[in-house]
């Protein structure tokens, strides 16, 4: 009994050894691990650089014509003629639609011919108001007679008139939505007419930027659809603010000569304060953003744990200001003259060694165009 128990004991002593052993190989091991140093990471930098920013507002607005509309039937009744083609441009005052007008041409030929008849009693009735023939008010009756049949074919005149549709303004016609000899009752639509040159983009902006605008403010529209940003000025800006919003509203006229702008755009609108201001610029690239702040990160000479020097980076929070194109203003955060990475970021962390080729660099314009990339 004795000796088992001492066997017992000899083998729990040496698997504590054993454990004992491996747990101070792996001590060493992670010990020796801390002095290894991660290879260096590949980086594109750039210099921050200082430059002048002409002052802007930035927005989003809307095109519309300064004349739209959708012409529709006055009066009811049966398409007889169409003299337009969809998407046509008209004069004000073209004619674009006729509907039938013959009962109202028999109506008038009715009205006419008692029109004819009031004006040869009234002819009778003045001829014998002079002789003393007949009374003054026998004489104003046939007079209002004569009137009345003058308003009624006025009045036919009128109708017949209504029922020709014409162009209320010079502009360009939409797609045709009636039919020869439909039936079209009062309102029904005909055909859209926008008048596109000039033409308006609206916009809003926030309530502290309304009181640095002002009539003649230089604007440029950007669209995909358009190539280049288009030129406009202001014209109007709301008296009112939005209680909602908090917005002012603005209006801004462009000539668009090609007719690029058509009503129902979306545009990004950029307002031209006219003051420069200097700023701080880097490639949107080189920010990494967060919820609890935006960083950077700035290469210089770095000391390890050794003593020795290297090429690292040093994360530094920055403040950002507007955007243009590619590139971001820096508020506060960095120096012009400061050497920041402006990709591979996200392989990054405070003290990182980097090695820096730029050779292909991120795209830094303020005015980029798509078909670059």
């Amino acid at each position: 009994m004795a000796r088992r128990i001492i066997v017992t004991i000899t083998i729990l002593v040496v698997v504590i050894a054993a454990l004992a052993f491996v747990k101070y190989r792996q001590i060493m091991a992670a010990m020796e691990g801390g002095a290894w140093t991660p290879p260096p990471e590949a980086v594109t930098t750039v210099v921050a650089e200082e430059v002048q920013w002409m002052g802007t507002i930035n927005a989003v607005g809307s095109v519309a014509a300064v004349n739209g509309v959708i012409l529709s039937a006055d009066l009811p009744g049966v398409v007889q003629e169409i003299t337009f083609d969809s998407g046509r441009r008209v004069a004000a005052g073209d004619v674009l639609v006729r509907l039938d007008t013959s009962q109202e041409q028999a109506q008038l030929k009715g009205a006419e011919a008692q029109r004819d008849l009031a004006k040869l009693n009234l002819d009778r009735a003045r001829d014998l108001l002079t002789k003393e023939a007949i009374s003054e008010s026998d004489f104003d009756r046939v007079d209002a007679e004569m009137r009345g049949a003058e308003a009624a074919v006025e009045g036919y005149r009128a109708t017949i008139d209504r029922k020709t549709i014409r162009a209320p303004f010079a502009g360009i016609l939409g797609i045709r939505q009636v039919n020869l000899g439909q039936y079209l009752a009062g309102g029904d639509p005909v055909v859209p007419l926008q008048q596109l040159e000039p033409i308006y983009v609206n916009f809003a902006v926030p309530q502290q930027d309304g009181g640095r605008l002002k009539p003649g403010n230089d604007v440029l529209a950007r669209t995909q659809s358009v190539d280049g940003p288009v030129a406009g000025k202001i014209t109007a800006i709301n008296s009112l603010i939005d209680t909602a919003t908090r917005n002012v509203d603005v209006q801004a006229t462009f000539a668009n000569r090609n007719a690029a702008l058509r009503p129902g755009m979306f545009v990004d609108v950029e307002v031209e304060l006219g003051s420069a201001t200097s700023v701080v610029t880097l490639p949107a690239s080189a920010v990494s953003y967060a919820p609890y702040g935006n960083s950077v990160y700035i290469v210089e000479d770095v000391t390890g744990p050794d003593g020795s020097t290297y090429r690292g980076v040093r994360q530094q929070f920055v403040r950002l200001g507007a955007a243009r194109g590619d590139q971001v203003a820096i508020l506060s955060g960095v120096n012009a003259g400061e050497e920041v990475v402006t990709s591979g970021v996200f392989k990054l962390r405070p003290g990182a060694a980097v090695l820096v080729n730029n050779e292909v660099q991120p795209a830094n314009s303020q005015t980029p165009n798509p078909q670059d990339g």
